[in-house]
């Protein structure tokens, strides 16, 4: 089931958190959802779940409106927020049940459900525990149990592995991958890495505007223009160094990435190479270059360019 964004907008006081966006998400495909703090993450999610009403515009999930039909669209959507709704005092069978009855599952297919969540969630040793007792990485499995237990045609999950050990969020990775096969799924995470292990499509939003949509290769070839060098330079002051690096005519950005080993990331400006300018700078100043070499753009490079104003 395709999600349709149509000129969404939404303002809260003289804030615009979210301001006139549109895209798809195609059945099938999931879509990592990424920004800043206050980009408008969080508020474009909770209106594609009819959490809340925009301003302007509308979201459409299959042929269902949120103006028009927004119950409609409650069925047919799971939803794990970022704080997960969790009943810390009842145990994880008993929270299930109780979910699936709130999203209208018949009595009779009920315990077959649970049956399933447990399974595909991986809750099968920690079924009869209580949630408290649960470890984080647990509860989020329990989340994502209470999102698929009427098996929804769409999953949206804010932060889904926000919390989580680097093995736990190895494993709900592994899981939302499995889900995404059959369900439209859009995903927003400060993980770089993580939505680009997990992720067909990666969309970038800042103060409330897309900058950036397309797969992690599809942008990384859009700012391949912009050369980025690592280099080692000897036999001069860490600060030195730094500051004659900034003063080249062809270079945009430096980073110190070791400051006792003299090791700089250099960022051209578009379409041109600092290279030539670097070698004869160190010539000049009698400096030794032990390393110049090209780094393939990361993600978090370019999404700290979208999002640094």
């Amino acid at each position: 089931m395709d999600i349709v964004v149509e000129n969404l907008t939404k303002i809260y006081g003289t804030q615009r958190a979210v301001n006139n966006i549109s895209f798809r998400v195609k059945t099938g495909e999931v879509l990592g959802f990424l920004g800043p703090n206050g980009a408008g993450k969080t508020t474009t999610m909770k209106a594609i779940t009819t959490y809340l009403v925009p301003n302007d515009g509308d979201v459409k999930v299959g042929e269902f409106s949120i103006h028009k039909q927004p119950e409609e669209i409650k069925k047919r959507i799971g939803y794990l927020p970022e704080n997960n709704p969790l009943y810390q005092d009842m145990p994880v069978i008993d929270y299930l049940k109780f979910v699936g009855r709130l999203q209208g599952i018949p009595s009779d297919k009920i315990r077959e459900k649970i049956k399933e969540m447990v399974v595909v969630c991986g809750l099968e040793g920690e079924k009869h525990k209580k949630i408290s007792e649960l470890s984080k990485g647990y509860k989020q499995r329990v989340g994502l149990a209470q999102a698929l237990i009427h098996d929804p045609d769409v999953l949206i999950l804010d932060e889904p592995t926000s919390g989580l050990d680097p093995n736990q969020i190895v494993e709900i990775r592994e899981l939302i991958k499995r889900i995404g096969r059959e369900k439209t799924v859009i995903l927003s995470s400060h993980i770089l890495a993580e939505v680009e292990a997990t992720c067909d499509r990666i969309m970038i939003i800042n103060k409330g505007k897309i900058v950036a949509d397309g797969t992690a290769e599809e942008l990384r070839k859009h700012a391949q223009g912009k050369e980025i060098l690592r280099a080692t330079i000897e036999d001069a002051d860490v600060n030195t160094i730094y500051s004659e690096l900034k003063n080249l005519g062809n270079v945009e950005m430096v980073d110190i990435v070791n400051k006792n080993h003299n090791v700089f990331e250099i960022q051209s400006k578009h379409n041109t190479s600092s290279r030539r300018d670097i070698y004869r700078l160190c010539v000049k100043n009698n400096w030794v270059l032990t390393e110049l070499m090209p780094l393939e753009t990361k993600l978090e490079d370019i999404f700290r360019e979208l999002t640094i104003n």
